[in-house]
């Protein structure tokens, strides 16, 4: 009973506990909202007092902008007005100078118009006189030809022959003597020009001829070199493509191929093999791979040494390759690449003195042989193939021309051209530069004096000078100098078409006549 009462009581003071507890809680909120809305209302005063302040600081802007802009157009309208005032100083300045001018041309005008009047009097003056004069011309003229017995048109016509033989005979003489000074002026200078090039170049030609013939250590190692039943120097044959041949020469493989390159990589690979001692086919492929990087590498280094050593740019890579093939080619035992780059040098000399391209004639030198680089492996004349292979690779037109044309088989179309055939024919003829057998010298030697005695009135002829010069003794008798000088010439025609030889050869006619008398 108790405990129900003492729970009775709980919950009475419980919700008068809560009760109490909602109503100050509610006082507090009730104040803190007092409290909020008097802080509003007076930010609200704070941004009303702010917001008049910016407006009165726009205003005064305003009106600070709008008179800045006042004082500017007034002081523009002001440099308006003053540029106005000084053009129109200048106009009426113009207009002054005008009308004095124009005062001057009227002067002028009028004096015109009275020496016109003059003029007029004085030229019908002249034509009265000149009236007289003609006939007096003609009265003369009639007098002469009563005295003479000729007329006019016959008289005239015998002047004019006269004068024409007389011009004729001045032109022939004027005509030749002009072109003896100029052939001996052009000779001097030719001569000038390719003898101070080749004192320019003057280098130490030495022929670098391709090795064929490998030497041994002993004879013994030929039997290795063959291998069992043969098999080692099949190998080497098929890797290189290149016949060896081994047979009673002591100590020594000849290396026997068309192919200059390949040759070389045989004789490269084959020497290492001999200081290596391991010679079966599996080392000779190996070896044979090592040796052909190694001469493409030095063909490669070689071509773009040359184009550099002559300041050359923009040459195609393959023509670098192709320049660097020609180490290993020879021509009469002249090196070929060592060939083209004194042909560059001599061209682009001569080229400098003539204020021609030098440029391009070192490029047109350098490049005129490069058909030789594959000629053992494409059909035609080496000249011809290099032409084919810079159309390929869109070389300039004259450099192809200088290829083509270089061997006479053609004409120059610029003077780069005509100078690579000159200075290949120079790095050509040059003494000691090419190689060829007694047999081949003696028979050009020998058909050159046949040439020179088939005809008739010769009496004796000799080849000197290893070939470069032949002379004629003729039987005074039964040829004339007309006839020796025409001889000279046909003589000279026959050796270019039947011979082939580098440089050029000198045909000298002497003819002779000595009376002999013995005093008694």
């Amino acid at each position: 009973m108790y405990s129900f009462i003492y729970a009775i009581l709980f919950l009475i003071a419980g919700a008068a506990a809560g009760v109490g507890i909602s109503l100050y809680f509610k006082n507090q909120y009730n104040k803190k909202y007092l409290e909020l809305e008097e802080k509003n209302k007076e930010k609200i005063k704070d941004a009303e007092k702010e917001a008049e302040r910016i407006k009165k600081d726009a205003y005064l802007e305003s009106k600070d902008i709008r008179y800045q802009a006042k004082s500017e157009v007034e002081k523009e309208l002001k440099e308006k007005r003053h540029e106005i005032n000084q053009i129109e100083k200048r106009l009426r300045h113009k207009e002054e100078i005008l009308e004095r001018k124009l005062d001057q041309f009227e002067k002028r005008e009028n004096e015109l118009g009275r020496r016109e009047k003059d003029f007029v009097r004085k030229e019908n003056s002249i034509s009265e006189k000149e009236k007289e004069y003609d006939q007096l011309v003609l009265q003369a003229k009639e007098r002469l030809e009563r005295l003479s017995g000729i007329t006019q048109e016959e008289a005239k016509a015998m002047l004019l022959k006269a004068v024409e033989d007389e011009i004729r005979f001045d032109k022939g003489k004027l005509i030749k003597q002009i072109e003896q000074d100029t052939k001996e002026e052009a000779e001097k200078k030719a001569h000038d020009i390719i003898s101070l090039a080749v004192q320019r170049y003057a280098s130490e030609y030495v022929s670098d001829v391709t090795v064929t013939a490998v030497t041994l250590p002993n004879d013994e190692m030929k039997g290795r070199i063959i291998g069992r039943e043969g098999r080692n120097i099949r190998a080497l044959e098929a890797a290189t493509g290149v016949d060896f041949i081994i047979d009673d020469t002591p100590e020594a493989v000849t290396l026997s191929g068309f192919d200059p390159v390949r040759r070389e990589i045989a004789r490269i690979a084959l020497e290492r093999l001999i200081a290596d001692g391991r010679i079966h086919p599996a080392r000779i492929e190996e070896i044979v791979e090592k040796a052909k990087k190694e001469v493409n590498q030095t063909m490669r280094e070689e071509g773009e040494r040359a184009v550099f050593d002559l300041g050359l740019t923009g040459v195609h890579p393959e023509f670098i390759k192709l320049l660097g093939r020609l180490k290993y080619r020879t021509s009469y035992g002249q090196n070929v690449l060592q060939h083209s780059r004194e042909v560059a040098y001599l061209s682009g000399m001569m080229a400098s003195e003539l204020k021609a391209d030098v440029k391009l004639a070192k490029r047109a030198g350098l490049l005129h042989d490069i058909g030789k680089a594959v000629d053992h492996e494409v059909e035609g004349a080496h000249h011809e193939i290099g032409a084919v292979i810079a159309k390929k690779l869109n070389e300039d037109e004259r450099v192809i021309n200088a290829m083509l044309v270089h061997h006479g088989d053609g004409d120059p179309t610029c003077i780069e051209s005509a100078l690579v055939t000159a200075a290949d024919a120079l790095s050509a003829a040059r003494p000691g530069v090419r190689r060829e057998s007694i047999e081949n010298y003696i028979k050009r030697l020998e058909k050159l004096e046949d040439i020179a005695m088939s005809y008739t009135g010769v009496e004796k002829c000799y080849a000197i000078q290893a070939g470069r010069e032949i002379r004629i003794i003729v039987k005074p008798d039964d040829t004339t100098d007309e006839m020796s000088y025409l001889m000279s010439r046909e003589i000279a025609k026959k050796i270019e078409s039947e011979m082939t030889y580098p440089g050029q050869i000198k045909i000298t006619v002497i003819r002779e006549s000595r009376f002999v008398d013995y005093a008694k």
